[in-house]
């Protein structure tokens, strides 16, 4: 379903992504982290919700079908590395801070910081070039947020 567009987004030098792709591929990095513990209940999955809708100016109807096909993207997207990667070269800088602190509020979504989940992150962080600066910058905001 998503073979055209993950092709593009791993190519070689690929164009920045119209919003629409470039929401869908960081929605789907949202689900990847939320079920990076093993676990994905309801919790985390309204917690994506809530940022989408928040972050796209979307319905609640909405962003529940964009975290859908985020999950179907999800499960076709590549490695975690070749996927992120493509994403940095893909979104802006002070986007990706953002994708950052959204990806820690779904961390913290079901009260418990596992140790999977941080060393993703650190990862993730890192492989769309957001420095730990920003990264813990974004940590803090996420905190508090909650």
């Amino acid at each position: 379903m998503f073979a055209d567009f993950l092709r593009r987004l791993v190519e070689p030098g690929p164009a920045p992504l119209p919003d629409t792709d470039a929401r869908l591929a960081l929605t789907a990095l949202l689900v990847r982290v939320a079920r990076s513990d093993e676990t994905y209940d309801a919790k985390e999955r309204a917690r994506i919700d809530r940022i989408v809708a928040a972050r796209y100016g979307m319905s609640p109807l909405e962003a529940g079908r964009l975290r859908e096909d985020a999950e179907a993207l999800e499960g076709e997207a590549p490695d975690t590395v070749r996927f992120t990667r493509a994403i940095k070269d893909a979104v802006d800088y002070d986007h990706r801070i953002g994708v950052i602190e959204a990806l820690w509020q779904v961390v913290l979504a079901d009260g418990v910081r596992e140790a999977e989940e941080d060393a993703l992150l650190r990862l993730v962080a890192n492989l769309l070039g957001v420095s730990d600066v920003d990264s813990a910058l974004a940590r803090q905001r996420a905190e508090k947020a909650l």
